[in-house]
């Protein structure tokens, strides 16, 4: 069994408690407008070009047997590229790869309180190969955490539970017309979900990106902690202030960018002082 990951990043403190390790799963079913990591979105390895980065040397045309007219993924562009201007994103890992690079760090979970995180993308996508990582890492005694978006079927989450410890939950809109705008599906789903999940009483962190001009208003927090009042409430809420550091990414795909500023400090303070 394999899964497709786009990235590994060990020593991570901003995925859960403690020294983390978090897997980046390739694949996501939401469009945000303010994804920091576009390379997430499809399923497939990608090849990016950092045009910036190139020199113009000629190395990449030359060793590519499409003399990039086309591309098979086969790699040679970026085994002679002095300047490292071309990737491939994602790659087919076992579940004994995966395992490996957790166990690792393993005495760092245990000095930290940290352990492994699975993220995306949507890591809730690829299933069957998530649900036995997860199995894998608790039989290894490391603690098990989830980053998701929610849009999923809830059965997915009922395979997952007894296997992880801590759910990292998204809430980008509160309104579904808005979430609808600017990931491509309504939020529908996604609360329901949520609202399943915390009648369980697993530990759960809300998880808000805080975009301006989309959601950071004081009626939209207002919103979401009135809801959250009627179903339960999540161990933690974050509020995760949009930056603009993958936005070299986005051409690097060949995509389009959406640019959006960074949330004033005053704003966030004043936003996060809804939940406290």
């Amino acid at each position: 069994m394999k899964a497709t990951i786009f990235d590994i990043e060990r020593n991570s403190y901003v995925d859960g408690p403690g020294v983390r390790t978090t897997i980046f799963f390739k694949g996501c079913n939401l469009r945000c407008a303010w994804c920091h990591n576009p390379e997430s979105q499809s399923a497939k390895p990608q090849m990016m070009f950092y045009k910036n980065k190139c020199m113009g040397c000629g190395k990449c045309k030359e060793k590519c047997p499409n003399a990039l007219e086309s591309c098979d993924l086969c790699g040679r562009c970026t085994l002679y590229c002095p300047q490292d201007a071309r990737e491939i994103c994602g790659k087919e890992y076992t579940i004994d790869e995966v395992l490996n690079t957790i166990l690792k760090d393993k005495t760092f979970y245990e000095n930290s309180g940290g352990g492994v995180t699975f993220s995306g993308g949507e890591c809730m996508l690829q299933i069957d190969f998530l649900e036995e990582i997860l199995k894998a890492c608790k039989k290894n005694g490391i603690h098990t955490a989830i980053d998701t978006a929610g849009h999923v079927p809830y059965e997915r989450f009922d395979r997952i539970l007894p296997y992880t410890d801590l759910f990292l939950y998204d809430i980008k809109c509160f309104d579904s017309e808005k979430h609808k705008q600017y990931t491509g599906v309504g939020n529908e789903l996604i609360l329901e979900n949520l609202k399943k999940m915390l009648a369980t009483r697993k530990s759960i962190w809300v998880r808000i990106p805080l975009v301006p001009t989309v959601n950071d208003m004081v009626e939209e927090m207002q919103k979401i902690k009135a809801f959250l009042k009627t179903c339960g409430t999540p161990e933690k809420i974050e509020l995760l202030p949009y930056h603009a550091m993958g936005e070299h990414k986005y051409s690097a795909l060949g995509m389009c960018v959406q640019k959006f500023d960074a949330p004033a400090l005053d704003i966030v303070a004043e936003l996060n002082s809804y939940f406290n």
